[in-house]
Parts: structure tokens; sequence; C-alpha cells
């Protein structure tokens, strides 16, 4: 019987390790293969996935120093519109100052010349008025005094003195 049992545990160990043999390769050609090919392409994808999402990092940073040149280019532009806009404001007033003094200048001129044609005028006319007015005089007086012969050649002597003498 023991014979039997040790035939039977060698028949048995070999039968055991053909199906265990069996069973590796059976795992091997149909469940490891696919189980590691999924496990495989799962790995590829995750790192896939891991490379996109570092150059989607690196894009993002690029798009960052960019918008940040941009922003500080438009920053320095607006800077430069803005001095620029206060200086034209400056030279603008400037302008305006210069161009109202101007202006002042000439209705402070044009009143002087005014005021001077208007006292020319005036006083012309009180000469005038003086000499009317002296004529007139001098008429009134002059027939009452040259009323007398005498009188009228008197006055014509000392007028001709007077005139010789000047």
């Amino acid at each position: 019987m023991e014979k039997l049992i040790e035939e039977f545990s060698i028949g048995l160990f070999f039968w055991q390790t053909v199906i265990f043999l069996l069973l590796i390769w059976l795992l091997k050609k149909y469940a490891w293969t696919p189980i590691l090919k999924t496990i495989n392409d799962r790995e590829e994808g995750i790192k896939n996935a891991l490379e996109s999402a570092e150059k989607a990092r690196e894009e993002i940073k690029s798009l960052k120093a960019s918008n940040d040149k941009v922003l500080k280019e438009a920053k320095i532009e607006r800077d430069n519109i803005l001095k620029e806009a206060s200086s034209l404001k400056k030279s603008i007033l400037e302008e305006a100052k210069t161009e109202a003094k101007t202006e002042a200048q000439k209705i402070i001129d044009n009143a002087n010349d005014s005021i001077k044609n208007e006292k020319e005028a005036a006083v012309s006319e009180i000469k005038k008025q003086v000499a009317t007015l002296s004529i007139e005089i001098a008429e009134k007086l002059i027939k009452e005094k040259l009323s007398d012969d005498d009188k009228q050649m008197k006055i014509v002597k000392e007028l001709i003195k007077d005139v010789k003498l000047k």
C-alpha cells in the first residue's frame, strides 16, 4: 500500500505539476498578457497625460510671461501717452496764454491809439473853436477900434513893426 500511495503521490504530483504548468500557461496567454497590456496602456496614458499637463503648464508660464510683457508695454505706452498729453496740454496752455497776451496787447494798443486819435481830434476841435472864437472876438474888437481912421493907422503901423521884428 505504501507503494501504491507512493505511486499515487508521484502520479498526483506529476499531474498537479502538469495542471499547474498548464494553468500558468493559460493564465499567461489569456489573463496576464491582457492584464499587463491594460496596465501598460494605462501607464502610457498616465505618462501622456502627465506630459500634456507639463506642456500645458509650460504654455501657461509662457502665456503669463507674454501677458506680463504685453502689460508692461501697455503701461509704458500709457505713461508715454500721458506724458505727451501733459506736454501737449502745457504747450497749448502756453500758446493760449501767449495769444491772449498778444491779443490783449493789441486791444490795449488799439485803445491807446483810439484814445490818442480822439484826444488829437478833441484838441484839434478845441483849437478850431478857440480860433473861431478868437477871430470873432478880434473882429468885434477891431470893428470897435477901427471905427476911427487915426486908430486904424496907428494899429497898422504897430502891426508892420511886429511883422518886421519877427
